[in-house]
């Protein structure tokens, strides 16, 4: 069972089974492997237990500096912005998402550039930038057909990408 079970519609947030989450975040435990990390920072983000999430994001984001990863760092970056957004802190989370979207693109980290450009897009929506957020999430789901990802992959952009364009429509 999937702990996401859907999308709002209004907010572009994931809807959540609380209980399945919950009993994963208990499953992990004490555990600090970056993995392991990696997950928690994404239940507690799901379980809007923010403040959490972002002392657990920037653990996750040493780990992953210490490791020596360029990509394993910039996608702890990418989920600390989530954070940052679940917090309110839309233009931090803003300036973070562009910079892992250039540095992605630089490396030709496609998956990577894809997960940057959507939850920028989601940011973009958050601050009503409409036309940004729409250029983001179509150019999402553009690297993610084009790196052979899975519809359950793209299915969040998608569903973003229709909801985005009825407010521009408006």
């Amino acid at each position: 069972m999937s702990i996401i079970t859907g999308y709002d519609p209004k907010t572009l947030r994931e809807t959540v089974d609380v209980a399945a989450a919950e009993a994963r975040l208990a499953d992990l435990g004490n555990l600090r492997s970056l993995s392991a990390l990696n997950e928690k920072v994404e239940l507690l983000r799901l379980l809007g237990r923010a403040d959490e999430a972002w002392d657990v994001a920037n653990e996750a984001l040493r780990q992953a500096r210490f490791s020596g990863d360029r990509e394993t760092a910039l996608g702890a970056r990418i989920r600390r912005a989530q954070v940052q957004q679940y917090q309110g802190k839309l233009q931090p989370a803003l300036t973070d998402l562009t910079i892992c979207v250039e540095e992605a693109h630089g490396h030709e980290w496609g998956a990577l550039e894809a997960t940057a450009l959507h939850n920028r897009g989601k940011v973009h929506f958050d601050l009503h930038e409409y036309p940004d957020a729409l250029a983001d999430l179509k150019a999402a789901v553009f690297l993610w057909e084009k790196s052979g990802a899975s519809i359950d992959q793209l299915e969040s952009s998608m569903i973003a990408i229709g909801v985005v364009e009825a407010f521009v429509a408006k």
